[in-house]
């Protein structure tokens, strides 16, 4: 059974309808897609898409020319069957758009540990959505969103705000706030949001999803506005303890090498939890602050707070590990599957383990654009 709900703790700073078929979209900048009916809307950005159509003259819908060719609507029932051509893969299913770029899955198994990784982050940040101090923000950036949960959210905290979550996969509810909608993007692409027009860049869990990290916080300072924030929240993939019980020859210690290892090999580094601050001050942030946390294992500590967070942590690895890892162990990694399996095996018996006091730690980093 998963852990049952709880209560934050008091003091965030002391932390040391389903998804349907709904026509697909070519939306050629951020605003336009929030000029269509958001509760059904998904657009799709591409290669094609990135130039700037400002100046182009509108068609006419009675031109001979478009007489005899494919409608709007056949090119968009295509490119909405084509991103949902899921790649099947030992079982679990992949993101079809920019195949490969990505390395979890995105299968509704893989969806409930993204809503529960959200629901940690709740009890972590004390029931906030964000740190960073904003101020009645009007345009808001979810890069990643995944299922979308934390734009939902967001949107209803912030009504007048327009919320846009960005992802390889639409896999995000079709009924949603009015002022939220979602996107089909690569955001290691070049962004289609022009310059100084967000105030709010969401970023969460994209370890192992960037080249360049320093091009993409780049990016970001371009599309904010000068006073708007970046907020970044991430983890480790290294198990670690404070009282010796996780040493070299610890299994967690090989996992952590293990997954650190993939990612070199995948080109994506997952060590951002510990390099977030440092490269956006390099980007040009200003005020940057960094909030620690700590995920627990499973539920050896004696803090209640720890301890829940430390439940719910050990459901969301035993029940995801596999997602996590699979495609990489396979693909960057060149194992068998069976061999990957049995690595799966060892930390999911690993994580039962109470007497070795290990956690993940975390940052949240945010900063703000110079005014």
């Amino acid at each position: 059974m998963a852990p049952s709900d709880v209560h934050p703790a008091p003091d965030a700073q002391s932390l040391a309808s389903t998804s349907g078929d709904s026509g697909v979209q070519v939306a050629s900048d951020w605003s336009s897609a929030h000029q269509q009916n958001p509760a059904s809307a998904t657009t799709t950005h591409d290669e094609d898409d990135r130039d700037n159509f400002d100046d182009a003259e509108p068609f006419d819908d009675n031109d001979s020319a478009f007489d005899d060719g494919p409608s709007l609507e056949d090119d968009t029932f295509t490119l909405n069957s084509s991103i949902r051509a899921y790649r099947i893969e030992n079982g679990r299913s992949y993101h079809a758009y920019r195949e490969g770029a990505y390395w979890g899955p995105n299968d509704e198994k893989a969806q409930d540990i993204l809503d529960m990784a959200h629901h940690m982050y709740l009890l972590t940040l004390n029931n906030a959505l964000h740190l960073a101090p904003l101020r009645d923000p009007k345009r808001i950036l979810d890069v990643g969103t995944g299922t979308g949960i934390w734009a939902i959210d967001v949107a209803e905290q912030y009504p007048t705000a327009a919320i846009t979550g960005s992802d390889l996969s639409p896999i995000q509810p079709e009924w949603v706030p009015p002022n939220c909608v979602f996107e089909v993007d690569d955001f290691t692409q070049p962004w289609l949001y022009g310059a100084a027009v967000l105030d709010f860049v969401h970023i969460r869990e994209l370890f192992g999803s960037v080249p360049d990290w320093d091009a993409f916080f780049a990016q970001a300072h371009r599309a904010l506005k000068p006073g708007g924030w970046i907020e970044v929240v991430e983890h480790s993939v290294q198990p670690v303890s404070d009282d010796d019980t996780v040493d070299a020859d610890h299994f967690f210690t090989l996992w952590g090498n293990t997954v650190i290892e993939m990612g070199e090999r995948f080109g994506k580094s997952f060590t951002i939890w510990n390099e977030a601050k440092e490269r956006l001050e390099r980007a040009g942030f200003v005020d940057v602050v960094e909030v620690r946390y700590k995920w627990p294992m499973n539920g050896w500590s004696r803090d209640e707070r720890l301890k829940r967070i430390g439940l719910w942590n050990q459901y969301r690895l035993h029940n995801g590990v596999e997602g996590f890892m699979l495609r990489l162990l396979t693909q960057a990694g060149g194992w068998s599957v069976a061999r990957a399996q049995v690595f799966l095996a060892q930390m999911r018996a690993a994580i039962k383990d109470e007497k070795t006091h290990a956690y993940l730690p975390g940052t949240v980093v945010y900063g703000r654009k110079p005014l």
